[in-house]
């Protein structure tokens, strides 16, 4: 079975989060309207929609640091996940927790990072070497 992840979300600034979801992330815009757009987030579908954004919390632990919750995020390939690093860094983005390894030689070895949209939406990128590796214990 084939499937493409679906998630719809607030954002108090339509333009900006064109800006940011296009043209720093690289995200293709779908359709649209006065109140909300879609875009092609790596392969699955979000949905922008004007409003009051969940709250958030640096609650989530990830090694000995502190991240948003709740967030949202994809896993990338590793070379897909250093280009975007390099995207974003280029374009001076703050990160939550900037670019790293984790879980270094251990099975589930990935590389990550957080950054929120402009609007406060919490995001996490994931990069593996093999995406096969993703659930490994």
């Amino acid at each position: 079975m084939k499937s493409l992840f679906h998630l719809a979300f607030n954002v108090t600034d339509l333009d900006e989060a064109r800006r940011f979801y296009g043209s720093v992330l690289g995200c293709a815009e779908g359709r649209s309207t006065a109140t909300w757009v879609d875009f092609d987030f790596f392969g699955h579908q979000l949905s922008l929609h004007l409003g009051e954004p969940f709250k958030t919390e640096c609650t989530g632990h990830v090694g000995e640091h502190l991240v948003p919750m709740p967030h949202f995020g994809v896993v990338l390939a590793l070379p897909d996940w250093q280009a975007l690093a390099a995207r974003l860094q280029a374009a001076k983005t703050a990160f939550v927790l900037a670019p790293r390894v984790r879980f270094e030689g251990q099975p589930g070895e990935q590389w990550t990072m957080f950054f929120c949209d402009p609007c406060g939406n919490p995001v996490e990128v994931k990069g593996f070497r093999s995406l096969d590796t993703l659930y490994a214990a």
